[in-house]
């Protein structure tokens, strides 16, 4: 019996402890990491100060427990459907689409928690900015790997600069969601995926393999105010 509620009260700290950072994912992606508290997280959730205090002891530990929160979420909706296409153009074009649909869903309310992150922490010291300058490595790391791969396979041209390929397409994403989260203008999703393609032809062995768009379609949700990325 006594581990029947020991096991309970784990469990209900671990639910607890998801409410916690499913709030603070959003918050952060919006008022950065620094608009992150044990406080205010514990007046938002109704929960006592010292419970929230008790899961995390400090708000580094909150912000880089937010952090890693958010990885799995990124993994899910971007990196993961990926995984499951042979290596090749598919792949790469699966994973730019899936970015672009990632911000445009406002699957965080700031669009891509990352690059609000990295603005925050770009020119910082310390532990919270190693772990988003590893998320954000990590990420231009898997793109190139990605490049390679499809190399690797005869479909994309060996003399491909990769790490230069893996820059231009990462900045034609991150320069979409830019545009969209501050003028809270959807079009830019269409300009980046028809740059990306245009891209990925002038560097695949068979151009004529590529469609005219990225999958899936990087503004398939509809802009409304439901969507807009000031609510938290």
């Amino acid at each position: 019996m006594a581990g029947t509620g020991m096991d309970g009260r784990v469990e209900r700290g671990n639910r607890t402890r998801r409410a916690i950072l499913r709030r603070a994912v959003r918050i952060a992606s919006v008022e950065g990491l620094e608009g992150l508290s044990l406080g205010r997280l514990a007046g938002e959730l109704d929960l006592s100060k010292s419970g929230v205090f008790a899961l995390f002891g400090s708000k580094e530990e909150l912000q880089l427990a937010t952090v890693r929160a958010a990885i799995k979420v990124f993994i899910a909706h971007v990196v993961q459907p990926a995984r499951d296409l042979p290596a090749g153009l598919g792949r790469l074009r699966c994973l730019c689409g899936n970015w672009l649909g990632y911000s445009a869903q406002r699957v965080f309310p700031g669009g891509c928690f990352f690059y609000s992150v990295s603005a925050e922490y770009d020119a910082r010291q310390g532990k919270v900015h190693d772990a988003v300058a590893g998320a954000h490595g990590n990420w231009f790391t898997l793109v190139e790997q990605t490049i390679d791969e499809a190399k690797a396979v005869g479909e994309v041209r060996a003399d491909t600069d990769s790490a230069q390929l893996a820059f231009e397409l990462v900045a034609l994403l991150e320069m979409a969601n830019a545009e969209s989260v501050l003028h809270d203008n959807y079009t830019c999703y269409d300009r980046a995926a028809s740059g990306i393609v245009a891209r990925l032809r002038d560097i695949a062995t068979d151009p004529s393999v590529l469609p005219d768009t990225l999958e899936p379609p990087a503004t398939a949700v509809a802009a409304g105010p439901e969507r807009r990325h000031h609510a938290v």
